[in-house]
């Protein structure tokens, strides 16, 4: 356990952590704090879980590291098999189960980052069947299969190339090798041959082997078969049961709910998904469609260049300020009339746009619950074959999580005072022995003074006399005191009994009137309640009248605050614009050559000319280009083909070298000679 906690200090105060900790503020730290370092981690290997624990909910807290930790393959170390005592022990921040999920962590942070960006890619999400009957979302889902599968090809192909970094030399003596391999084999073969050969029925004992191998390789796929039946098997239950569940769930939801409140829900469902089916994806359909047909259109089109991409910006400047033009001419002319409409517009816009962003949060809120609830019979599933008992849901989960809190917290302050009795018990312990050395010390001296004077044992015979005497006078002393003590105390209580009998009647009597008082008061105070119970709620109701009121009349008031503003703001433009054009007017139709330059549409008349040459010039070039572009590539092909030319006498030269070196031909009267 010391050898995990060190490995843990070092690894935190390394790079990326930089904690600074050593082992007993380590071992000091907090439960809060605990959950704190391994959210920390967490957060270094995915980037997604880095959060400050202390602004999320410790139900929260507890689902983000358990999934995270389920992607990761974690296993309790040891014989944990008891899920949920694993759960609660991380809801607590307990150090005998956080130890080791850091150990775990910390020891091989490298892999599972790739893990978990792998598995951003790869958790493939579930699309419900009636969704998937949409032509478009089964082409998307389609799509969507095709990337995953060729991301993890991709990647695969990705750690080949990093992991094999073989050299032409490896591979040729690799080659080599497998080369003196074969040949080895082949010539093993040969010996078997004839070994067999000699041997009766040797085709026979070979078509038996030949069979043996084949029933074997049968074997294995029989058994492959089996393993895919059983998880197909295992499947189907699992799906049997989600589908138990949710029937069960429409059971009782259909018991407990009125036919109006079922009326009213499926009214909504329908509005909603009639809302999806006439307004919302047909827009959207009709927007992807269009950017389709833009996209299709600017692939047909030639490449681009610069001095296009100029032209084609200076016509949308063009056109955004003849648009502007137009918008302003018809505010002009239809304000004093349309003023009001226009806000209506503005309103049913805003209300529009709410309405789509709304419905697609509900949306999303659908597909994730769905999510949820599969994960959610999954682990129920699972944390029923591990433990056997019933998972803790909502409130009884916040209660049992405040319960471990609460007995938390006791726990700590018990071992705090039981810490503090211990060191106090130590030190009692050394005091009292470091007495009796003093007192042993002291008696062995008296001895000894004794002995000398020849009186041995008197102070023990002595001490014993004063207890013995002591003891008899105290017996004797209780024993008065006790008679004494008897005859007081009961005069006393005869007395005090007389007292109170005498002081408690009046008393008596009054308690009974206010008896009766008490009944009458609470009776009216029953009915004051009453009353004001009444009252409150019907002021109550005046108040949450006037304050929709008043917030609607806030509603209203920064609507007229923004139409000011975007005025204002309009007019200071229009008057910025105003003041640039007279400018310019005046710069145009001054008589100075040196002020007309300075002219807006002389500067522009400039640089059109001079993109003008500059296309001219790239048009020259480009033709130049065109017309050298055929020899070039003949010039290029004829390169190539020498090349390969002085590659194939390379070759023959090599090899005929390689044939001199083992022996030389000779040839004399028509005939040849092979000289070694």
């Amino acid at each position: 356990m010391s050898d995990q906690i060190q490995f843990i200090v070092e690894k935190l105060n390394q790079e990326p952590f930089k904690k600074n900790y050593n082992l007993i503020t380590f071992d000091s730290l907090e439960s809060v704090q605990l959950l704190q370092l391994l959210s920390d981690v967490l957060g270094e290997i995915d980037p997604k879980h880095a959060v400050d624990i202390r602004e999320e909910l410790p139900e929260n807290t507890a689902k983000r590291m358990l999934t995270l930790l389920g992607i990761l393959k974690y296993k309790p170390p040891g014989n944990v098999t008891d899920l949920s005592a694993f759960r609660q022990g991380l809801v607590m921040g307990s150090k005998p189960v956080i130890h080791p999920v850091l150990h775990w962590l910390l020891q091989r942070t490298t892999e599972l980052k790739k893990r978990a960006y792998l598995a951003r890619f790869l958790v493939k999400l579930d699309v419900p069947v009636e969704f998937l009957q949409d032509d478009t979302v089964a082409d998307i889902n389609k799509q969507y299969e095709e990337l995953m599968e060729a991301f993890k090809n991709l990647h695969k192909e990705c750690e080949q190339l990093k992991t094999s970094g073989l050299s032409t030399a490896e591979i040729r003596r690799d080659i080599s090798a497998m080369e003196e391999e074969k040949d080895q084999l082949i010539k093993r073969v040969e010996r078997l041959k004839k070994r067999v050969e000699t041997v009766q029925n040797h085709q026979r004992m070979l078509e038996i082997a030949r069979q043996l191998r084949l029933e074997k390789e049968r074997e294995e796929s029989l058994a492959q078969q089996k393993q895919e039946q059983k998880n197909q098997l295992f499947h189907a239950e699992q799906r049997l049961q989600r589908a138990q569940l949710h029937l069960k769930e429409m059971q009782h939801a259909v018991v407990d709910s009125k036919p109006e409140s079922f009326m009213k829900k499926l009214e909504e469902e329908i509005n909603f998904n009639s809302y999806l089916a006439t307004e919302k994806i047909p827009r959207e359909l009709e927007s992807k469609k269009n950017s389709v047909y833009f996209l299709q259109k600017a692939i047909a089109e030639p490449a681009m260049g610069q001095s296009d991409l100029s032209v084609l910006e200076s016509k949308i400047n063009e056109v955004n300020a003849q648009i502007n033009q137009l918008i302003e001419k018809r505010m002009m002319k239809y304000e004093p009339i349309d003023s009001k409409f226009s806000m209506y517009r503005q309103q049913a816009s805003i209300i529009s746009r709410k309405k789509e962003a709304k419905a697609e949060e509900l949306q999303a809120a659908k597909e994730e619950m769905s999510s949820t609830e599969e994960q959610m019979i999954q682990k129920t599933n699972q944390a029923q074959e591990l433990d056997g008992s019933e998972v803790l849901k909502g409130d009884e989960l916040k209660n049992y999580v405040n319960k471990l809190r609460s007995k938390n917290t006791v726990y700590k302050r018990k071992r705090l005072e039981i810490a503090e009795i211990t060191a106090e018990y130590g030190i009692l312990q050394r005091t009292e022995e470091l007495l009796k050395q003093r007192h042993e010390a002291i008696q062995q001296q008296l001895q000894a003074i004794e002995e000398k004077k020849g009186i041995s044992g008197y102070s023990y015979t002595q001490e014993e006399l004063e207890r013995v005497s002591a003891v008899k006078s105290e017996v004797d002393g209780m024993k008065g005191q006790t008679l004494d003590n008897m005859s007081e105390m009961v005069k006393k209580l005869n007395a005090m009994v007389a007292e109170k009998k005498s002081s408690l009647a009046p008393v008596i009597k009054e308690l009974r009137q206010l008896r009766q008082k008490c009944q009458e008061l609470t009776q009216e105070c029953d009915e004051k309640k009453i009353q004001y119970d009444s009252c409150a709620a019907g002021l109550e109701s005046n108040r949450s009248t006037l304050e929709q009121e008043v917030k609607g009349l806030l509603e209203e008031c920064t609507q007229e605050e923004s139409n000011y503003h975007y005025v204002n703001c309009m007019k200071k433009n229009l008057e910025v614009q105003l003041q640039r054009v007279k400018e310019e007017m005046k710069t145009y139709v001054s008589p100075d050559p040196q002020e007309r330059r300075k002219a807006i549409r002389e500067q522009y008349t400039r640089m059109i000319l001079e993109q003008e040459n500059l296309g001219k010039k790239l048009r020259e070039k480009q033709k130049v280009v065109r017309e050298s572009h055929g020899p070039n590539m003949k010039q290029i092909k004829m390169w190539q083909d020498f090349e390969q030319l002085m590659e194939c006498k390379r070759e023959c030269f090599l090899k005929q070298q390689n044939q001199t070196a083992i022996g030389q031909v000779i040839q004399e009267a028509g005939k040849d000679r092979l000289v070694l």
